[in-house]
C-alpha cells in the first residue's frame, strides 16, 4: 500500500505596534506571572479541603465562562483560491465510488491512496473579536482530516473503489470535541494584546499554546502509518479504518515537534527526523531504528537562532540541513510584531553531516540569502566522501 499527501503549513503573525512590555521568554514569563496565583489557589484548596481535581475543574469552568463572555468566534472568509480548504463532514462508513472520469490502468496497483489536509472542526476556521482586539488563524490551520481511496480488483479485473474520510483525533482535537464548541483561541495573527491574551488563556485552560493540527503529511515506517504536522509529534493511524491510535513518541525517546517530511536512509531503512523549537535547542536531529522501536541517534545541531526548516535531506551517508534566514522570535509575539521574519540581510547556508554525526561534524556551505521549504532530491555522485574528509581536515588544520 502506498501513502501520499499534499499540504504545507507556515505560520505568520501580523505586524502591529508594541502595546505592552517586551519579555525575554514567553514561556518563562507566563510561568513567573502565574506561579503566585496558582500557589495561592493550591493553598486555598488545602485550607478548604477541596480535592485538586475539583479545583482544576472549577478553574477551567471559570476560565471557559470568561472566554464565552469575552470572545466572539466567527468564521474566517475564504478566498476562491482557498476554497479547497473549506471543511467537509465525516461520512462515517466507507462508500463506493461509482463515477470515475477517465480509465484506471489495468496494471494500476491495488492499495490505498491517502490524502491529509486542513478541515476546520466547527463549520469553518475561526477568528475572534474581543475587548482585547482581533485574532485569527492562518487559513491552512484547520484540524487534520484523512481522505482515503481504497483500490481492489474484483473478478474480471473490475475495479472496486471505496472512499472514506476521518479526522485525526489528536489530544487537542479531543479537548475541543468534548467541549462541543470552539475552545482554543486563535493566536497566530492579529492585534498584539489579543494574541497575547489568547496565548495565556490557551496555556491556562489546555496546557498548550496551539492546537496539534496534524494536517500536513502521512508517512510510513516499519509498516505503520503516521499523520503529522510539524508543530507536534506524529499520530499513528490505522490505514484501513483511519482511526487514530495515539501519539508516536518512539517509546518515549521523542516528545517534541517532528518534521512533517522525515526521510528514510537508503539501504538501512532507518528514519531521519528533526524538530525545530522557538527556544534552545533550536533544532534537534534524530535517527529512528528500522523497526521504529528506538531512537538510535539524537543530537542538538546547536544553531544560534530558531529557523523555519520544513524538511531534511538524506543520502546514503549524509543528512542535509537547511539554515535559512526565515526565523521565529517569541519576543515578537509579546510586542505584536511579525512572529516569523525573513531577514534579507541575514546569512543562509546548507549543512552536510554524517547520519550519526554531531554539531562539530557538520560542514556548512554559505549561499546567498534565500528560503527553501521543500527539497526535490538529494543524492551522492562520485567522490563526496573524499571531498568531505578533506574539508574537515582543512578546518581542523
Amino acid at each position: 500500500m502506498a501513502a501520499c499527501s499534499y499540504t504545507c503549513q507556515v505560520n505568520y503573525c501580523c505586524s502591529q505596534k508594541p502595546v505592552i512590555p517586551k519579555f525575554k521568554d514567553l514561556g518563562a514569563s507566563v510561568s513567573f506571572n502565574l506561579k503566585p496565583f496558582l500557589t495561592n489557589l493550591e493553598h486555598f484548596s488545602l485550607l478548604m479541603d477541596v480535592p485538586k481535581v475539583i479545583l482544576k475543574e472549577t478553574i477551567f469552568k471559570l476560565l471557559d465562562n470568561f472566554v464565552d463572555l469575552t470572545f466572539e468566534f466567527v468564521d474566517q472568509p475564504l478566498s476562491p483560491s482557498q476554497s479547497n480548504f473549506a471543511p467537509v463532514e465525516e461520512i462515517g462508513e466507507a462508500v463506493r465510488v461509482t463515477i470515475v472520469q477517465g480509465k484506471i490502468p489495468d496494471d494500476f496497483p491495488e492499495g490505498v491512496y491517502i490524502r491529509n489536509g486542513s478541515n476546520p472542526l466547527f463549520g469553518g476556521l475561526k477568528s475572534t473579536k474581543s475587548i482585547f482586539g482581533k485574532s485569527s488563524h492562518l487559513w491552512v490551520e484547520g484540524e487534520g482530516m484523512l481522505h482515503a481511496l481504497y483500490f481492489t480488483k474484483e473478478k474480471g479485473n473490475k475495479w472496486n473503489i471505496l472512499y472514506k474520510n476521518k479526522y485525526v483525533e489528536t489530544d487537542t482535537f479531543n479537548m475541543e470535541k468534548n467541549l462541543k464548541k470552539p475552545g482554543f483561541i486563535p493566536n497566530i495573527e492579529g492585534d498584539s494584546l489579543a494574541v497575547l491574551v489568547a496565548s495565556l488563556l490557551n496555556v491556562m485552560r489546555f496546557g498548550v499554546l496551539h492546537k496539534y493540527i496534524s494536517n500536513t503529511n502521512v508517512f510510513e515506517h516499519s509498516k505503520k502509518y503516521y499523520s503529522i504536522a510539524e508543530n507536534h509529534m506524529p499520530q499513528e493511524i490505522n490505514i484501513q479504518t483511519l482511526e487514530t491510535l495515539g501519539n508516536w513518541t518512539v517509546n518515549g525517546a521523542w516528545s517534541q515537534p517532528f518534521t512533517a517530511h522525515p526521510k528514510k536512509i537508503p539501504d538501512t531503512g532507518e528514519l531521519v527526523t528533526m524538530g525545530i523549537n522557538p527556544l534552545k535547542p533550536y533544532l534537534q536531529l534524530g535517527v529512528i531504528s528500522t523497526d521504529g522501536k528506538q531512537m538510535v541517534h539524537k543530537v542538538d545541531v546547536k544553531l544560534n537562532r530558531c529557523i523555519i526548516c520544513h524538511e531534511i535531506g538524506v543520502t546514503k551517508r549524509y543528512n542535509v540541513i537547511l539554515d535559512f534566514p526565515l526565523t521565529i522570535d517569541l519576543n515578537r509575539l509579546i510586542i505584536g510584531e511579525q512572529l516569523i521574519k525573513y531577514d534579507k540581510d541575514g546569512y543562509a547556508r546548507i549543512g552536510i553531516m554524517p547520519h550519526y554525526g554531531d554539531a562539530n561534524s557538520i560542514k556548512w556551505f554559505e549561499i546567498e540569502p534565500c528560503c527553501v521549504f521543500h527539497i526535490i532530491n538529494c543524492f551522492e555522485d562520485n567522490d563526496e566522501q573524499r571531498i568531505y574528509q578533506e574539508d574537515l581536515l582543512n578546518l581542523e588544520g
